[in-house]
């Protein structure tokens, strides 16, 4: 069973440009998820104390599929980004939350996962910075 780490706080460093999602929640080893847009990439940086995983996606991609994604009863994620070796799974909720699973897959025989849900405002602000208009 996956156990998903909630972000619900967010920041955005004016003069780097990067978003930072982290969780108000007092916990021991916080999970955070850093982006930053550099030119036609998105740059995404998910850590839980000293582990990290770095993806450099395609940003029109990514994008695209936050305009589309839908929820989908049954199932965590439906869209990834990415490649079959590095992704991001997104899954939307109908609750308004956001799954983000980032992914490194090592072989047939296993892979290492993020497992982050966005609270509905801290969706709102990723959405806002991106600037995607959510209906």
């Amino acid at each position: 069973m996956r156990h998903f780490e909630r972000l619900d706080h967010v920041s955005i460093d004016t003069e780097t440009h990067i978003i930072s999602l982290t969780t108000t929640e007092d916990v021991h080893s916080k999970a955070t998820m850093a982006m930053r847009r550099e030119g036609a990439y998105l740059v995404v940086s998910a850590s839980y104390g000293p582990l990290e995983i770095s993806l450099r996606l395609r940003l029109e991609e990514f994008t695209h599929v936050l305009e589309r994604i839908q929820p989908v009863s049954g199932l965590q994620t439906t869209r990834q980004v990415g490649t079959g070796q590095a992704s991001l799974a997104l899954g939307a909720q109908t609750s308004g939350e956001l799954i983000l699973r980032p992914t490194i897959v090592a072989d047939a025989t296993g892979h290492f996962s993020f497992n982050l849900l966005l609270s509905t405002d801290a969706r709102q602000s990723l959405y806002n910075w991106l600037e995607i208009k959510d209906e």
